[in-house]
């Protein structure tokens, strides 16, 4: 077992998307995979979610009536899924090989968990281009990365290990994390990702910002009564694909196609 599947199975998935900070990023997600499917203008749709967790877009996607596949490495995520909706079709597999699946057979593919464990570009790569391989040629791929900035923010001073990190040598000279194969999570900037996505033969439709300042408010979202959180979702819609937004968001979407040849 790698130490990935031994955290998750430590770890409740199920709640975060259901906290206040998590409904905005599921509502937000929610908005632009229906987008991305409408987009595509037909009416039968193969939707492909790639480090499915426990479902949360799988079953909402499936029971909106869309074919859905999942795939998920850590088999206690995977166990309740399927306990949750038997409609979507599963597998336990690892994002960066997904020999099981044929090639160009799915019109929204959901990368949305996997890159935030993979560490070396060559693995970011491999991930990005079983996702491309498996989605049909005018099909449209999601995926989710835990900003750098966000990190910084959140774990270096508001947590207050800044200094060890500095001790550690775990940031650059201009706060960029260096991460290796014992850390957890990895976090990216903009010019990262759209370095992944020249190589990996990708062209961007558009990027947002999933949850924006949600993250970082989370006991003054948890505050707000229903009329006023209302509000907050929708300033955040109104404002997601504002590029200052972006680097600071703690996670974003980027929305792709596959580079026409």
């Amino acid at each position: 077992m790698t130490s990935l599947e031994k955290y998750y199975n430590k770890f409740n998935e199920e709640p975060r998307l259901s906290t206040r900070h998590g409904q905005v990023e599921f509502i937000t997600s929610m908005k632009y995979i229906h987008e991305a499917i409408r987009a595509l203008g037909r009416d039968e749709v193969k939707i492909l979610d790639i480090g499915a967790g426990t479902g949360r877009y799988s079953v909402a996607l499936c029971e909106e009536g869309f074919d859905v596949t999942a795939v998920e490495l850590v088999k206690r995520n995977l166990d309740a899924l399927r306990s949750k909706h038997k409609m979507v079709k599963t597998w336990q597999g690892n994002a960066m090989d997904l020999h099981f699946l044929p090639s160009e057979t799915f019109d929204v593919v959901l990368l949305f968990g996997p890159l935030y464990h993979l560490h070396r570009e060559e693995e970011r790569l491999k991930a990005l281009s079983e996702a491309k391989r498996v989605m049909k040629a005018d099909g449209r791929l999601l995926v989710a990365y835990i900003m750098n900035e966000y990190s910084v923010l959140t774990y270096c001073f508001k947590e207050r290990h800044i200094l060890e990190c500095v001790e550690k040598q775990s940031l650059t000279e201009d706060f960029h994390g260096i991460f290796g194969a014992d850390d957890l999570y990895s976090y990216v900037r903009l010019d990262d990702i759209a370095a992944l996505n020249e190589k990996a033969g990708l062209v961007r439709e558009k990027i947002i910002a999933a949850d924006g300042a949600a993250d970082y408010m989370r006991r003054e979202l948890a505050a707000l009564n229903e009329d006023e959180f209302a509000q907050f979702v929708k300033y955040h819609l109104a404002t997601c694909e504002r590029a200052e937004l972006l680097g600071a968001s703690a996670h974003i979407v980027d929305i792709l196609k596959k580079e026409q040849q």
